[in-house]
């Protein structure tokens, strides 16, 4: 049982046995060392409840509370907190236990089929800064999520439908281009011809239109067209996936273009249960639940008039098949927050159309704009959004002209794979440090910095002690942990709570919360490693202390890889 929880049930326990078995114990870590390790926080709120003295209260709680063989001190502070150390020897059990297990004592009671929809790229377009955060976000959750012992679907929605492959294929058939070698670059400048002549030409607009009607209904010339793009498009996504070193793969794509069957479909199940209204010619959902300021009911419109579908359409049909067919119990879309209104007026319509049951969890995992430095979103001069490839590239050049700097006399091959791992982490974990509802400012001095709360210096952490059992020779691997000095108390303390912080992180679908742990962790290990010799100690205490360097290697090397970045052996 993991910290918090065995520390809740005990004081809840305490609880019930002085009258408020309703009140919540509220554990939490404590703020500063002179306070202990944790605090019960929620004896004044049971006093209230109670009408009587919190701290009065309090010793009540600590005459009945069972703590024994856990801490080894509790007191009463203020008007009734209660702080509790834990004693040298619980952690000792418990980090060895916890170390001995393959998920460090993480795994779940009960796993859920959990779905996660996130980067979703529009292809026929290069994939551009905007699509980072999708990307990053949804790959840690589903690391996470997989860690904790869940069964974790990857979808990737990209958009591969539409009126864009309508202008693209009129556009390219017309100029004959059709049997030409393609390349992303050149579907590009394809696609913004052939938007300038959409907007300018309405009988070329009106053929695009006929376009995207013959894709839809299976023209094989324009399905075979339509095939290339998405080919060509995809190879250039897998490339900055493996770039990036996410998870997301081929097959776990599932485009827009997969529910085109399923859109009518919709509709009329959503007419037969008496959802829609036709307004102005569409069809639409009206929610009450949703009003403006003149009181009118918000609409959701699920088919244009003339009969054409809309996002709202397939993401219907979306959710249908992911809980129907993949049998998901929780499903987080990981979308920038400005589509926040639309998601809350999709799953309501979803649960209302039965799409969806009541009990399976949709959650909108919404992140924030990254910006540049002047405070608008990161873009090239020209106003272009950049390029995530060249984005990448330049980290891992900015890595190796830092790596170099530090290691003049590394072989440049290694020093070109540190820079791939630095730089890559670089970016990642400056995103992922932030909370991800938070717009933040893109900063290549501070992210690639060797201080502070950085990927570097995490790397730099794991270096330092993967350097000390380098120096060590045989390493007892069955070496019993003893805690003497304060600093051994801390990081102890710190590494046992890894369970508790992974379940925060996936319960808050926030994967900076694993990120702030893992700083502490760093921090702590490196008070620990200055005030508590290792490989000059002797005897019982040096192994104990390498065991410990041990599992603060093996935990920080695991939160890194749920964040999606490599550890090194050097730097």
């Amino acid at each position: 049982m993991a910290i918090h929880q065995l520390l809740t049930s005990r004081f809840a326990a305490a609880l019930s046995q002085v009258g408020a078995p309703d009140a919540s114990p509220n554990i939490q870590v404590a703020s500063k060392p002179e306070f202990g390790d944790y605090q019960a926080n929620g004896i004044m709120g049971a006093a209230k409840a109670l009408k009587t003295n919190p701290r009065a209260l309090a010793e009540q709680v600590l005459a009945c509370v069972d703590l024994a063989g856990i801490a080894d001190k509790l007191e009463i502070a203020g008007p009734g907190f209660i702080n509790i150390t834990l004693s040298n020897a619980f952690l000792s059990q418990t980090l060895s236990t916890q170390q001995a297990d393959a998920r460090l004592g993480t795994a779940v009671a009960k796993a859920e089929t959990v779905v996660i929809d996130y980067s979703s790229p529009n292809l026929a377009k290069e994939m551009h800064v905007g699509h980072l955060r999708s990307s990053i976000i949804g790959d840690s959750l589903t690391r996470i999520y997989s860690y904790l012992g869940h069964n974790v679907i990857r979808q990737n929605h990209v958009g591969d439908w539409g009126t864009q492959f309508g202008m693209l294929t009129a556009y390219m058939l017309e100029n004959e281009n059709q049997n030409s070698e393609l390349a992303l670059g050149d579907l590009e400048g394809f696609y913004r011809a052939a938007k300038v002549r959409f907007d300018a030409d309405p009988a070329f607009a009106d053929l695009s239109r006929e376009y995207v009607v013959k894709l839809q209904s299976g023209d094989a010339e324009v399905r075979a067209l339509w095939q290339r793009f998405l080919n060509i498009s995809m190879k250039h996504c897998e490339d900055v996936y493996q770039k990036l070193g996410l998870l997301l793969t081929r097959d776990d794509v599932k485009g827009e273009s997969s529910y085109n069957d399923d859109l009518p479909v919709v509709i009329d199940d959503l007419r037969a249960q008496g959802l829609l209204t036709e307004s102005q010619g569409a069809q639409v959902v009206f929610l009450e639940e949703f009003r403006n300021k003149d009181g009118d009911a918000a609409a959701f419109i699920v088919q244009k008039q003339g009969g054409g579908f809309l996002y709202s359409t397939s993401d219907l049909a979306t959710a249908r098949y992911r809980t129907g067919v993949l049998g998901a119990n929780r499903i987080l879309y990981v979308v920038d927050a400005r589509q926040g209104l639309h998601f809350q007026q999709l799953f309501t319509v979803a649960r209302k159309a039965g799409f969806v049951p009541a009990d399976t969890h949709m959650e909108h995992v919404a992140f924030g704009t990254m910006m540049g430095d002047d405070g608008k979103p990161f873009k090239t001069r020209s106003g272009e959004l950049i390029k995530l490839v060249d984005l990448l590239s330049e980290a891992e050049s900015r890595a190796f002209d830092l790596v170099s700097s530090k290691n003049p006399n590394m072989d440049e091959a290694t020093r070109h794979h540190i820079a791939h791992a630095v730089g890559i982490a670089a970016v990642k974990y400056s995103d992922l440090s932030k909370h991800r509802t938070s717009d933040y400012v893109f900063d290549w001095n501070s992210m690639l910095s060797f201080e502070g709360n950085t990927a570097p210096y995490l790397q730099y952490a794991y270096t330092r002690i993967a350097s000390i059992f380098r120096q060590a020779g045989d390493v007892d691997a069955n070496a019993k942990i003893e805690l003497i000095e304060p600093a051994e108390h801390a990081l102890a303390l710190t590494l046992v709570q890894f369970p508790d912080i992974l379940q925060q992180a996936a319960n808050d679908t926030c994967p900076h919360v694993l990120c702030s742990y893992l700083y502490t962790l760093a921090t702590r290990f490196s008070r620990f490693y200055d005030a508590c010799p290792v490989l000059k100690a002797e005897g019982e205490i040096r192994s104990s202390r390498l065991a410990l360097c041990q599992a603060a290697a093996k935990t920080l090397q695991t939160g890194l890889d749920l964040l999606g970045i490599e550890v090194l052996q050097e730097m």
